[in-house]
């Protein structure tokens, strides 16, 4: 299977590498532009989008050109292909279209958001625990199917979650339909 990484360069999101550094093989893009960004997507068999975002789409950046790389304009290019959407409200564009695969809804990655959702002043160090715990563990099962992949990882990570309320908050709100 060919595997393609859209990844926005973004310090704040270094922490999703995990997911793709145990992949065999793969192509990753951070930056450029839609054209070679769509032939990209055409080219491979699972898509999987990580970093910033809305309910409108993967937020370039400044990595990419507009302020999008993911949106709407994207969403006919991902019939017959295996895709992840890992961003906050991803959820919301991938029920919006009816897409499938593995995906977030709003998901705190950092101690400003845990704030804003209502989790209070949490440490810096309970969001890198969950942020590294999910992506580690995620990217441990990324070498076989999404069905395995989302199973290995939500085990471990409802574990974590019942001493890590951000870990606790993300765990509601991953997602998987194939």
């Amino acid at each position: 299977m060919k595997t393609l990484i859209i990844h926005p360069s973004d310090r704040s999101t270094d922490f999703l590498r995990s997911i793709y550094w145990y992949l065999p093989e793969y192509t990753l893009i951070q930056c450029g532009t839609r054209k070679e960004v769509n032939r990209l997507i055409k080219e491979h068999d699972r898509i999987i989008m990580l970093g910033h975002g809305t309910p409108y789409g993967l937020l370039s950046v400044g990595s990419f050109e507009g302020s999008f790389i993911i949106d709407y304009d994207t969403v006919p290019l991902f019939e017959d292909k295996e895709c992840v959407f890992i961003w906050c409200n991803a959820d919301r564009f991938v029920n919006a279209y009816d897409l499938k695969g593995l995906y977030s809804g709003m998901f705190v990655s950092e101690v400003g958001e845990a704030m804003m959702m209502g989790l209070g002043v949490v440490p810096q160090r309970t969001v890198d625990q969950s942020n590294n715990s999910f992506a580690e563990w995620l990217g441990q099962g990324m070498s076989r199917d999404l069905y395995h992949a989302y199973h290995r990882c939500m085990y471990r990570y409802e574990e974590l979650a019942k001493r890590n309320p951000v870990a606790a908050y993300n765990a509601d709100r991953l997602y998987i339909t194939l």
